[in-house]
């Protein structure tokens, strides 16, 4: 575990496109400023005066300055701790020059320059700092969600039985049971790697679709999947390992248990800034299946919760005879 926590360790900077980080950053430094004003007057006139300047000159120079930093996010986000630490706190010093000279333009303050950006990288520097010890604080349970994941998705009778088709197979069609072989290598390699990081939409459907391949191989024709993915956008970024498992309940919990063939429907699309992702199936009359035991569901709404935060929503529910996992989450285009 102590390995696998130190690997998890971010060097970098956080993702400044991110609405929790707006929303910390804004009420911890209006929280302090207040508190600071409170404590450097002693009258109300005086506070009154103080907490007007906050509102005039704090609130727009904090959201200029988000608003720049989410802008070059995906850009300053993977450099080196140190690095991207100098590259915001020199956009800081820009942005906060510009906005000084627009506030003395339109004569809402007095304040020198040198103080203002002095305090502007005071508060960035220490914030940075905040963000990088939650993140190292949020790294052993990175590290325990991934391995819950490996628990969650490695189900035994899934790997019994597609060993068990691929020996049923292997007489009448070699070449069938080599390719399931190597299908099931793959599988694994992807479960098994380091999935600290947002990936490409077509690297989960590439898994999803040899899952479902292995799983076709004994169920035959009883598993029917429809993709629906035309108001898709080219290849967003998701949370790995969300796709696999939600098909995985799917078929041993709606199609495996019953007789009759099963549909599975996955439908993706982008929504204004979001993605949004629903997958549907019919139900087993087998009520231990449909009720399963809610593991992989409550593994995938904590890695949820670990990339994107509060900006992430999972629903489940039963809608005319079909299970329904709808997933909306931002929409993070993928830059090759």
């Amino acid at each position: 575990m102590s390995s696998i926590t130190g690997n998890l360790v971010t060097s970098g900077l956080p993702d400044f496109r991110q609405g929790a980080l707006w929303l910390r950053t804004l009420l911890v430094v209006n929280l302090a400023m207040v508190l600071s004003v409170f404590a450097a007057n002693h009258d109300w006139a005086h506070v009154l005066a103080g907490l007007t300047e906050i509102v005039i000159l704090l609130e727009p120079l904090l959201l200029l300055n988000l608003t720049v930093l989410s802008l070059v996010s995906e850009w300053v986000t993977p450099l080196p701790r140190r690095t991207g630490r100098g590259v915001v706190l020199l956009l800081v010093l820009l942005v906060t020059a510009a906005a000084h000279g627009f506030f003395v333009a339109m004569q809402w303050t007095q304040i020198g320059l040198g103080r203002m950006a002095m305090w502007s990288v005071i508060t960035t520097y220490l914030l940075l700092i905040w963000f990088d010890l939650v993140a190292r604080a949020q790294s052993p349970a990175l590290a325990e969600a991934r391995l819950m994941a490996l628990t969650a998705r490695i189900r035994p009778h899934f790997l019994f039985n597609t060993l068990n088709a691929v020996l049923g197979v292997m007489r009448s069609d070699p070449k069938r049971a080599e390719s399931a072989l190597e299908e099931l290598s793959d599988l694994f390699r992807v479960l098994m790697r380091e999935n600290r990081s947002l990936v490409p939409l077509s690297e989960e459907i590439a898994v999803a679709r040899q899952y479902l391949n292995l799983e076709r191989l004994r169920l035959g024709e009883r598993i029917q999947v429809q993709w629906d993915m035309a108001s898709c956008p080219p290849d967003p970024l998701v949370p790995p390992l969300m796709l696999q498992p939600l098909l995985e309940n799917a078929v041993y919990h709606g199609i495996e248990p019953s007789t009759q063939p099963g549909n599975i429907l996955i439908r993706c699309e982008q929504v204004n800034d979001q993605m949004c992702l629903e997958i549907s199936n019919t139900l087993s009359t087998d009520s231990r299946h449909i009720q399963g035991n809610q593991m992989a569901m409550a593994n995938i709404r904590e890695r949820l919760l670990l990339f994107f935060e509060l900006e992430a929503v999972m629903t489940t529910g039963i809608r005319e005879g079909r299970f329904h996992v709808s997933i909306k989450f931002p929409y993070r285009p993928h830059v090759a």
